[in-house]
């Protein structure tokens, strides 16, 4: 049960009522966690500019969810984990990338250094070391894609810490968390 109320579409005016309908525009849907999100127009767009500002950056949009995938695993949120499968299989990614990813681990080398980075990013809570930061780099990435890397680091663990406290209701479909081989893990 939602502990925070979703705000009916049809019901919402002013601000939030626009931010809502741009949602549904650009999406087709207005997930639970936006509706939910729109209790805060500020939380709310801040989330949208945050997430569309890091859809015009460098790491396209597969490793954008892969990291979204590691962070949901890592934070143990079963609505971004169900969000993030349903958009990664949009983005392309098939069942096998995706368990991967949340395992943090891809075949591509540099999209596996870069979902390390993003877990130790997160189970470090942002003091990455420095063996951490060399491997990235020697991956291939750039001083720039390591601070996207970052910054979808952090607007992941929003959305999983905002879906926990509220305990949004997902309208996704649902999946088995943890990994049942991930068990104990962060």
């Amino acid at each position: 049960m939602s502990r925070i109320a979703a705000i009916n579409p049809s019901e919402a005016t002013g601000g939030v009522k626009e931010l809502l309908d741009g949602v549904q525009a650009k999406l087709g849907v207005t997930p639970n966690m936006m509706r939910t999100m729109a209790q805060s127009p500020a939380a709310l767009e801040a989330y949208l500019n945050f997430s569309n500002a890091l859809g015009k950056g460098k790491l396209k949009a597969k490793v954008r969810e892969q990291i979204a995938l590691v962070s949901a695993e890592a934070n143990q949120c079963g609505y971004c984990a169900a969000a993030h499968t349903a958009i990664g299989k949009m983005v392309g990614l098939n069942e096998d990338a995706i368990l991967a990813a949340r395992e943090a681990s891809a075949e591509n080398a540099q999209t596996d250094a870069a979902l390390k980075f993003a877990r130790a990013v997160i189970e470090k809570r942002g003091a990455a070391s420095d063996t951490d930061l060399q491997a990235v780099k020697s991956a291939g990435f750039s001083e720039g894609e390591i601070a996207e890397i970052i910054a979808n680091v952090a607007l992941n663990i929003f959305t999983n810490y905002f879906n926990e406290t509220a305990k949004t209701e997902i309208d996704f479909p649902r999946v088995e968390l943890p990994l049942k081989h991930n068990v104990g893990k962060v």
